[in-house]
């Protein structure tokens, strides 16, 4: 019993949800004169999420801040444990016309800002992702019309430790100056221990292999896995197989279950790490190198100046951006160099194909050396 308890891991949630939850818990306070104790918000996965208020005062009569304290799980990293939270203000001001909610987001202490381009935050901006934001956007609605309120609403989401937690991120160097990254893109961290995910992806192979398929999709998560369902609509669901960062394993399990086909279908940061042959592709165990990319690029196109513009991106989406229209030609370079790092990591037995997805789920590069009749036509 208690080695089944070990194996169990426990979920937690994201630094976004936090962000939600506090938002929520302030304006219970403000709306309805209490201070609550929890709140329930929904993840964007659709998943309620139930979560401690660690902190809760009212700032007037239309304001208060509230924080939670960030659970991981299962999964700890560095925002374990941090505490996550939200001023919030009922603006004084009138609806603007048509407008549902008007929600107005920025980002106070501990919150970095965003210094550099290809992040998914323009610079300029608090470095509070998408999906955090919708979250947010949510959990505001969701008060404001249960309570027949349309005032405007202004959240400063803050986290006390934020700048000292920064300092054990990549946040600097990937611009984000001044503290943490509000992240999520479900809301929900699963725990995401070696053990644990090589036991689920080896058994996602066995699955697919029992029930018959001869090819299977790996993808690196939700969103890759999603696109690529919207291109193989013949295939069972049981042969989409989120890999995450372990690549090297997986293309091994493909091969040692008698999987004759693998499609990788993943985006350009990925597909980049993978075309290097690193055998895990998390940011804490390999470099991403775009001095490799300009290397390639040089290569193909005799172009030095491109090299260097190469060389001073941000990070891979940055430099996807910068060649995706231009260089196509070595968005599929990259691609042939991932086929031949699966290839090499998998065996002969295994025929690999790649798709590299654009930030928006278009396909930017698609191996030619085999048709899929699973794939929908596009127009």
């Amino acid at each position: 019993m208690s080695g089944h308890r070990r194996n169990k891991l426990r979920s937690g949630f994201t630094t976004g949800a936090a962000a939600a939850a506090a938002t929520k818990a302030a304006l219970v306070c403000i709306l309805e004169n209490r201070l609550p104790a929890k709140v329930q918000i929904e993840a964007l996965s659709g998943e309620p999420l139930i979560i401690a208020v660690h902190r809760c005062r009212h700032e007037g009569s239309a304001g208060a801040v509230c924080s939670v304290i960030k659970d991981a799980g299962d999964d700890p990293d560095v925002t374990h444990r941090a505490e996550i939270g939200a001023r919030v203000v009922l603006l004084d001001e009138l609806p603007a016309a048509g407008k549902a909610a008007d929600v107005r987001i920025s980002g106070g202490k501990g919150v970095g800002r965003v210094t550099k381009p290809g992040l998914e935050v323009p610079p300029g901006q608090p470095a509070i992702n998408p999906g955090p934001r919708t979250m947010i956007t949510r959990s505001v609605t969701e008060m404001l019309e249960q309570h027949r309120v349309t005032r405007p609403v202004h959240i400063e989401v803050f986290v006390p430790q934020g700048e000292k937690l920064a300092r054990n991120t990549l946040n600097a160097r990937l611009g984000i100056i001044g503290g943490l990254s509000i992240l999520g893109t479900t809301g929900i961290v699963k725990p995401m221990s070696h053990e644990a995910y090589i036991a689920t992806i080896r058994a996602a192979v066995a699955v697919a292999k029992a029930s018959g398929s001869q090819e299977v999709v790996f993808t690196t998560g939700r969103r890759s896995e999603r696109f690529s369902q919207a291109i193989f609509t013949g295939l069972p669901e049981e042969a989409f197989i989120q890999i995450g960062d372990y690549f090297a394993s997986s293309m091994q399990m493909a091969a040692a279950s008698g999987i004759p086909f693998v499609t990788l279908a993943v985006f350009f940061a990925k597909a980049l790490k993978m075309a290097q042959q690193f055998p895990h592709t998390h940011a804490a165990k390999s470099v991403l190198s775009l001095q490799r990319l300009a290397d390639w690029a040089v290569k193909i196109t005799g172009n030095r100046s491109l090299a260097r513009q190469i060389r001073r991106a941000n990070t891979a989406r940055h430099a996807f951006e910068q060649l995706a229209a231009q260089h196509p030609e070595i968005i599929a370079d990259v691609g042939r160099r991932m086929q031949a790092a699966a290839t090499r990591f998998a065996g002969p037995a295994v025929s690999v194909a790649g798709v590299i997805f654009d930030y928006e789920g278009k396909v930017a590069y698609r191996s030619p050396n085999r048709s899929h009749p699973t794939e929908r036509k596009r127009p």
